[in-house]
């Protein structure tokens, strides 16, 4: 008889598993994604005679009701993402860029959570525990709860979870991680996968909280078979750019909460720092008295932030006319532009356009529509709008400027700030009726809109 194969190919988007190599995945058709990996150890039969006693189906009824107790991370904009708090045995993974902070913010978590008299173990296999030692006395000082262990044999980890116990146990990263018994190098599909198993079973079994921190792809996804995102509790993104001091969390997964949170930081010299009103540090340094500048409210979740949109709209040199957005749709902002061409009589297509939202935020949301149009329309007139005026809305092609969620939060938001006109939907101005200290202008169509802003102009 034939020698069956010691190893198997297995998809990382689904985890397939093939005997041979394909070019697309036979079950989740995604092409390029079967990785060789060591066969899983085979295990004996189970008979009806095997079944262990416990192994009994219950009903609803039969299960005991009982509430989750959560603890904090000693940071309110990460228990906010994480839905209230820390719940105990799950397992969260946070994925992000290489340097975006990742280990910085769980070492200052870890921090937070020993000194509130829990147990806490930092696993590193990336760093020493000098390098550790440098970093943490950035921080400040840390309590005798918070131990460190330098290792990445699998088997000596759980040894070590078993012997001391500990509450919260952080692992940097899941992909330096290896099991002897997997002739696979660190980080392959099957090391991850058995060690992410491994992980889980002593979450639940002995009731610790781990996070395991995931390095990503060049596509912005957690390295490793996607299956290890549908194995933990609560997936985290830590996201940014590096030449930005914010940084913002996000969940794409929660089972203990909504995804709908996000959680903004501040990148300083001793590490991560809270921003509780984002918008005031999203506005910092707003130029006045600037054409091509509007302020505009998006939605992250249910907390809503204001932003700046920038436009620069200047006549073009060259036949081919260029177009530009940063942290804005480009193709949308094209789209945008035709409607204005067409339906406002805008020669935009012998105009150079450049598009930015200030502060690197990058954003798809349709509520930005209306502030791209004007601030597109501001630059091209050279209109310079009030400092005090917000808008906000979705534009379609035929030019109407349709309705959004959520606008209540959004006016109150401009209010907060001191923002005195709005400029929105009529169909959400006519459900907010009169808000005392702010003037809601509400606009069926683009041409409303540019109307209310010249208007705006010269009562300035």
């Amino acid at each position: 008889m034939a020698k069956a194969k010691a190893t198997a190919f297995f998809c990382s988007e689904c985890g397939c598993e093939t005997s041979k190599w394909q070019g697309q995945c036979p079950s989740c058709k995604a092409w390029n994604t079967l990785v060789e990996a060591p066969r899983a150890a085979k295990k004996e039969r189970i008979t009806g005679r095997g079944l262990r006693p416990e192994a009994v189906p219950v009903t609803l009824s039969q299960i005991e009701n009982m509430q989750e107790e959560r603890f904090t991370s000693g940071f309110s904009e990460l228990d906010g993402v994480l839905g209230g708090g820390i719940v105990p045995a799950s397992l969260v993974l946070v994925g992000g860029d290489p340097g975006i902070g990742k280990s910085t913010l769980l070492l200052q978590m870890c921090r937070h959570v020993s000194a509130a008299g829990r147990k806490v173990l930092y696993i590193s296999g990336e760093e020493s525990l000098r390098q550790i030692k440098m970093r943490a006395q950035r921080m400040g000082e840390f309590t005798e709860n918070l131990s460190f262990l330098c290792e990445t044999d699998l088997d000596t980890v759980a040894e070590t979870l078993r012997k001391y116990s500990p509450e919260v146990v952080i692992i940097d990263s899941i992909q330096t991680m290896y099991r002897e018994d997997l002739d696979s190098a660190p980080g392959s599909v099957g090391q991850v996968r058995e060690s992410t198993n491994v992980l889980l079973q002593l979450a639940k079994g002995l009731g610790i909280t781990i996070f395991l921190v995931g390095h990503v792809t060049k596509e912005g996804t957690v390295a490793g078979p996607r299956m290890l995102e549908h194995m933990v509790d609560t997936v985290l993104y830590f996201e940014g750019e590096r030449s930005a001091s914010y940084r913002i969390i996000r969940a794409v997964k929660n089972r203990f909460g909504s995804t709908n949170e996000i959680g903004v930081f501040d990148m300083q010299g001793d590490g991560l720092h809270e921003v509780k009103n984002p918008s005031e540090f999203m506005l910092n340094g707003r130029p006045e008295g600037a054409s091509g500048s509007m302020v505009t409210c998006a939605m992250e979740g249910t907390r809503p932030v204001l932003l700046e949109i920038q436009a620069l709209v200047c006549r073009s040199n060259f036949g081919n006319p260029r177009r530009t957005a940063a942290g804005a749709d480009y193709n949308r902002v094209n789209l945008l532009m035709a409607v204005l061409e067409k339906r406002m009589g805008l020669r935009l297509a012998e105009c150079d356009a450049y598009v930015n939202i200030a502060g690197g935020m990058r954003l798809s949301e349709p509520s930005l529509d209306l502030g791209i149009v004007t601030a597109l329309y501001s630059s091209y007139q050279d209109v310079v709008v009030g400092d005090k005026t917000m808008v906000f809305g979705e534009v379609g092609l035929a030019g109407e400027v349709r309705g959004v969620s959520q606008a209540d939060r959004r006016v109150n938001e401009a209010l907060k700030l001191g923002f005195d006109t709005c400029i929105l939907p009529a169909s959400a101005a006519r459900r907010l009726g009169e808000v005392p200290g702010i003037r809601l202008i509400g606009v069926r169509n683009i041409g409303e809109a540019l109307a209310a802003l010249r208007r705006e102009n010269e009562n300035r």
